[in-house]
């Protein structure tokens, strides 16, 4: 990290920020090469990222071929602006990103787990039907195994 200042070193923050975004954004690289970025729903449990997905699609493939995937989510706080000059201006915000490798979940009953605490956390107030063996057979859940992770954070 370059900014060795604005290296958010508490284990216990990160994890929370990682657990309370509503947004992550999984990254992969394509068969030409580009990396790939796409905003996604997403839980933090038991030491992995899991998301929910269609069947087919880039990522899918781009998962089963091996590529390795970055994973970021973001709090920004507040932006935070100056008369002059115009680089003085900054952003205050908390990020973590992780780097790893991606899987797809094949056993129907943690597929079913996840997608359950995945509802949890986006409706937590209950009311939604629950996830048949034909949402099963058409969602793919991703779990990401975490390799390293870094969080940064500029709060002023």
């Amino acid at each position: 990290m370059r900014r060795r200042d604005r290296e958010l070193r508490n284990k216990e923050t990160i994890l929370a920020i990682l657990e309370q975004a509503e947004v992550g954004r999984m990254a992969t690289v394509n068969r030409k090469g580009f990396p790939v970025i796409k905003p996604v729903n997403f839980i933090y449990w038991n030491g992995k990222i899991y998301l929910h997905s269609s069947t087919k699609g880039e990522k899918i493939s781009d998962i089963r071929r091996g590529s390795p995937v970055c994973f970021e989510v973001d709090e920004p706080i507040a932006y935070v602006a100056v008369v002059e000059p115009a680089c003085r201006s900054t952003y205050y915000y908390r990020s973590v990103i992780v780097k790893g490798s991606a899987a797809i979940v094949s056993r129907l009953d943690k597929k079913l787990k996840i997608l359950e605490r995945m509802m949890q956390k986006y409706q937590p107030e209950g009311g939604y039907k629950e996830v048949t063996g034909e949402i099963l057979k058409r969602t793919a859940v991703i779990e990401i195994s975490i390799r390293e992770m870094t969080g940064k954070e500029h709060m002023g």
